[in-house]
C-alpha cells in the first residue's frame, strides 16, 4: 500500500497537467504510460528496499549476509555495505576487547569475584576458584566483608575490609569492594579483590618475635657483666679467689654474646643473598671430611664417636664452599651438644635415591645422625625458627644460640635444596640435607673413606 500510495503522489501531478492541456485520447494514452512508468519504479524500489531490510535485519541478527545486487538504490546499498562493514569491524574489536578483559581478569594473582545486584557470584577468577573453591558463598557470608560490600552498593564508593577467614584454611585477607558504574557485562555491579596479607603479616610478627628474642638474649649476659663488674668494683675489690671466679663467668657470658652477635650477622649475609642461587661447584666429600677433623678435641671432650660414611668421591654439588662448611658444622655441632655422651655421631655423604622425599632430579644428601634423647614429633615443624629451643637451659649451657638451624634453613634455601628432620625420642635425631648435583660432573665410583 505505501508503494501504491507513493506511485500515486508521483503521477497526480502530471496526469493532471496532461488533462488539461491535452485533448482526452491522446492524454488518457499518455495517462496510463506515465502510471505504468511510476509503478515499474515503485515496484523495483518496493523489490531494493525490501531486499536492504532484509539483510539489515540478517546483519543485525550477527549473520554474514552479502550485500545484494540492486537496481535502482546502488548509492543507498553501497552506504549500507559501508556502515555494515564498519559494524562487523566494531562487533569483532568488541569481542577482542571482551576476551582480553577476560583473560587479564583470569590471570590476576589475587581472587577477584564479581557481583551481581542481588550479591550473587556472577563470576570469580581462576585465583579465586583456586583459593576457595566451594567455600566461595562462605568467604563472602564473612559479617566484615558482608558489610563492606553492602556499604559499597549503597554509597557507590569503595569499601575495604581487613578479614580473617577461617576456611578453607586459616588465612588473613584484605577485601576491596569496587562498585562498577555503568555494570560490567552479563550484570556485574561489583568487584570484590582478596588480597591475602597472610604472609605478610606472619613475617612482621616474625620480625617483632625476632627483635625481641634478640633483645632478650642480649641482655641477659649484658646484665650478668653488669652485675660482675659492679661487684669486682665493690665487695669484690679484694677479694681475689672471687675475681678469678667472676671474671671466668664474665668470659663465658662475652663469649656467648660474641657466639650470638656472630649468629646474628651470618643469618643477615645469608638473607641477604637468598634469592641468588650459588654457581660453584663444590666437592661435599673433601670438605666434609676436612670438617669432621677439625671436630676431634669436641668429640673428644665427650667421648662421642664419629662414624664418617664419605664415600672417595660423589658427584659434585652447586654451591657455596663456605655456607655449605657452615651447614655441616652446624648439624654436626648439635648432634655433639645434644647427642648421649659416649655415644656416636654418624656423618654421612651419598647419592641421593629417586624419589620421596627427595626431588626427581640428581642430588647429594649429607646426613648427620645422634644418639640422643630425641626430640618430640609436635616441636619439629618450630625447630628451623630463630630462637627456638626444645630445652631452653640445656641449650644455653651447651652454648647454643638457638640460631643454628635457622642458618641451615636459610643456606638449604639459598642453593634450592631441601632439608628433613626425623627423631625418635630416646633413640636420637636424623637431619638430612638435598642438595642439587652440579651440571656437568661425572658420577664417580664409590668407596668407602673415613
Amino acid at each position: 500500500m505505501r508503494v501504491l500510495g507513493a506511485m500515486a503522489a508521483i503521477t497526480v501531478v502530471p496526469v493532471a497537467a496532461l488533462l488539461m492541456l491535452v485533448p482526452i485520447g491522446p492524454a488518457l494514452v499518455a495517462i496510463a504510460a506515465t502510471m505504468a512508468v511510476a509503478l515499474g519504479l515503485a515496484l523495483v524500489w518496493w523489490r531494493d528496499l525490501d531486499v536492504l531490510a532484509d539483510t539489515l535485519r540478517r546483519m543485525g541478527a550477527g549473520e554474514q549476509a552479502a550485500m545484494p545486487v540492486l537496481f535502482v538504490a546502488h548509492r543507498l546499498g553501497r552506504d549500507v555495505e559501508r556502515l555494515a562493514r564498519r559494524v562487523a569491524e566494531r562487533a569483532v574489536l568488541m569481542e577482542r576487547m571482551r576476551r582480553a578483559d577476560e583473560a587479564i581478569m583470569e590471570r590476576l594473582p589475587d581472587p577477584l569475584i564479581i557481583l551481581a545486584a542481588d550479591r550473587s557470584v556472577r563470576r570469580a577468577n581462576s585465583a579465586a576458584r583456586s583459593a576457595f573453591g566451594a567455600d566461595m558463598p562462605a568467604v563472602l557470608r564473612h559479617p566484615d566483608l558482608r558489610g563492606a560490600i553492602d556499604r559499597a552498593f549503597a554509597s557507590g564508593v569503595s569499601e575495604a575490609a581487613d578479614v580473617t577467614l577461617p576456611v578453607p584454611v586459616p588465612r588473613e585477607v584484605h577485601a576491596a569492594v569496587v562498585p562498577m558504574d555503568p555494570p560490567l557485562a552479563a550484570g556485574g555491579q561489583a568487584v570484590v579483590v582478596l588480597s591475602d596479607r597472610t604472609h605478610e603479616r606472619a613475617m612482621e610478627r616474625t620480625r617483632a618475635d625476632f627483635i625481641a628474642n634478640a633483645s632478650h638474649e642480649l641482655r641477659t649476659p649484658l646484665a650478668s657483666l653488669i652485675g660482675f663488674i659492679e661487684t669486682l668494683r665493690g665487695p669484690a675489690a679484694d677479694d681475689l679467689p672471687a675475681q678469678q671466679r667472676f671474671l671466668g663467668i664474665m668470659g663465658e657470658q662475652a663469649a656467648r654474646m660474641n657466639r650470638l652477635i656472630d649468629d646474628l650477622l651470618s643469618l643477615s649475609r645469608i638473607e641477604m643473598v637468598e634469592h641468588q642461587a650459588p654457581s660453584e661447584s663444590v666437592d661435599l666429600c673433601e670438605l666434609v671430611r676436612g670438617l669432621a677433623a677439625g671436630f676431634e678435641p669436641r668429640l673428644a671432650a665427650r667421648s662421642v664417636t664419629l662414624e664418617l660414611r664419605v664415600p672417595e668421591t660423589v658427584p659434585a654439588v652447586t654451591g657455596d664452599a663456605d655456607q655449605l662448611a657452615q651447614v655441616a658444622q652446624n648439624l654436626l655441632d648439635n648432634a655433639v651438644k645434644y647427642g648421649r655422651e659416649g655415644g656416636a655421631v654418624r656423618l654421612e655423604v651419598g647419592v641421593a635415591s629417586n624419589g620421596a622425599p627427595w626431588p626427581a632430579r640428581p642430588g647429594i644428601v649429607l646426613t648427620v645422625a645422634d644418639q640422643g634423647s630425641g626430640i618430640p614429633r609436635a616441636v619439629l615443624p618450630r625447630l628451623t625458627e630463630r630462637f627456638y629451643r626444645v630445652d631452653a637451659g640445656r641449650s644455653r649451657a651447651a652454648g647454643g644460640t638457638g640460631l643454628g638451624l635457622a642458618i641451615v634453613k636459610h643456606i638449604v634455601n639459598r642453593h634450592r635444596g631441601q632439608l628433613l628432620i626425623e627423631s625418635e625420642e630416646g633413640v636420637g635425631t636424623t637431619v638430612s640435607v638435598w642438595l642439587p648435583q652440579a651440571v656437568g660432573r661425572a658420577v664417580a665410583v664409590e668407596g668407602t673413606g673415613g
